[in-house]
């Protein structure tokens, strides 16, 4: 989704008809039983399964080119392991939660707890950069929860939308899960339509009118925005390591992820170190680009000249800019859109580099003198989605984790954290807000309703809550208001 503009009422009315049916279905089905659940986790773990060769192929017809493996690992691979994750502790996660009642009413037999009730309808609105896992892993979520789903997938991967639409067009009712395909116009009436809840992912000047959409319904959102995530290098770090496991974070999917590495700081005196080893890296994972398949490609040559604007006007700002290219290739005469990485040296904030996330092959690399230098420069800037840091020093691991503040954290590697399907997984501020993943996922989709159960004891009398008050009541008062 590029930009909201507005759209045909008779399409306005059709997707409003179709949110309709799946609130009244809905409502009629309450309770949603553990059953029913892991019914619609299963289909949706099969769904995945069975259509996988014609998501990866999709996936590169819209890419340009797409390595089979990494669409295997990142989009379908991942797509399953979240559905399997939430058909394995559903049953769990949907017990009513006991809380604690406060003296005397505990005494006195009163219970009190909290049970997690499906919130309806959830609009998923999915991006491009994988589009197949960033569909079904929220939806784990909210199939555990016990919620229906109408889902927007990005028109800048049409192939794959159209895919996403047959697949689960077949394993569901369009009552339980439908695709709704279409551009800006129908992505800015799918925010509006009065949903019980909307997951939107991709770029934060989007979120911000995604937000203002759905406050038109009072729509609670989740939004994961992504943002420059930087990388801290410490001086206590193996280069070789450190580097590899940068390079293969920032190079997979070209770089079109919003967790990737978005910019390094390193030890001024290591940066030559730290540039020949990113150069080392990329070599070893590629030693061509052009033609060989496990390169990704940038999504579109609208994408590959914003990535090429980027770099003239760090260059004009006077900035190094540093090609690795292995094989020499000339990558000015290709059917792809395929971009070797740029390693961008003395970056300067004035640089639309370091304005704007990237999401491409281009990593700009910033020294610092000292560790809190770094951690200064982190915080004068917006909250990450994600923030790395590599280093075998725990005192200073620890500074750098309790000074920032980012959605989340990998020490010593890049991404793996949102991997991990029991850690909640979200941004902060402009990286976005609320999260999902595991538990947190079922907790985020669904309504956490207080029930308190009174006991047979004239409660309010004995506690002197009643009219006429009287010594009673001043002796509740007078046991509960002290310091």
């Amino acid at each position: 989704m590029n930009e909201l503009s507005p759209l045909a009422l008779p399409e306005v009315e059709r997707m409003t008809a179709l949110l309709t049916r799946q609130r009244q279905a809905f409502l009629a089905e309450l309770p949603v039983s553990l059953s029913v659940r892991r019914d619609r986790l299963d289909r949706a773990i099969r769904c995945v399964l069975e259509y996988r060769d014609r998501f990866v192929k999709a996936l590169s017809d819209d890419f340009g080119h797409r390595s089979t493996e990494q669409s295997l690992l990142t989009d379908i691979m991942a797509s399953v392991k979240p559905l399997k994750h939430a058909r394995a502790h559903v049953a769990r996660w949907m017990r009513p939660e006991r809380r604690t009642v406060d003296f005397p009413l505990n005494l006195l037999g009163a219970r009190a707890e909290v049970q997690y009730q499906p919130k309806g309808v959830v609009g998923l609105i999915s991006p491009w950069n994988f589009p197949v896992n960033l569909t079904f892993a929220p939806l784990a979520g909210i199939l555990a929860a016990g919620n229906r789903a109408l889902v927007k997938p990005s028109e800048y991967t049409p192939a794959t939308s159209e895919v996403l639409k047959e697949a689960i067009g077949r394993f569901f009712d369009e009552t339980e899960v439908a695709v709704l395909l279409g551009g800006p116009e129908v992505g800015r009436a799918f925010a509006e339509l009065p949903f019980d809840h909307l997951i939107f992912t991709g770029a934060t000047a989007i979120g911000r009118q995604v937000m203002a959409a759905a406050a038109r319904h009072l729509v609670p959102v989740t939004l994961e925005l992504g943002g420059k995530s930087p990388v801290i290098v410490s001086r206590s770090a193996d280069v070789g390591q450190a580097t590899q496991r940068i390079a293969l974070g920032k190079l997979m999917n070209a770089g079109q992820i919003c967790l990737a590495p978005d910019y390094l700081l390193v030890p001024a005196e290591r940066e030559e170190a730290i540039v020949d080893g990113l150069k080392v890296a990329t070599a070893r994972m590629y030693p061509r680009m052009l033609d060989n398949d496990d390169y990704t490609s940038v999504i579109s040559r609208r994408h590959r000249d914003r990535l090429e604007a980027l770099l003239d006007d760090a260059r004009a700002k006077g900035a190094e800019i540093v090609e690795v290219n292995p094989a020499g290739e000339d990558f000015s005469r290709q059917n792809t859109n395929k971009m070797p990485l740029q390693i961008i040296r003395r970056p300067t904030d004035e640089m639309r580099v370091m304005q704007e996330e990237i999401f491409g092959p281009i990593l700009p690399v910033k020294t610092y003198a000292t560790i809190d230098e770094a951690i200064d420069y982190v915080n004068a800037h917006d909250r990450p989605l994600g923030l790395y840091w590599f280093g075998t020093d725990p005192a200073e691991e620890r500074r750098v984790l309790e000074r920032t503040v980012s959605g989340g954290v990998t020490v010593n590697d890049v991404l793996f954290h949102v991997s991990v399907e029991d850690l909640p997984f979200g941004g902060i501020g402009p990286s976005g807000m609320g999260r999902y993943h595991g538990v947190d996922g079922f907790r985020e989709f669904s309504h956490a309703k207080s029930v308190y159960r009174q006991p047979k004891f004239d409660v309010a009398g004995l506690a002197g809550f009643r009219p006429p008050y009287g010594p009673r009541t001043r002796q509740t008062l007078e046991r509960e208001l002290k310091a």
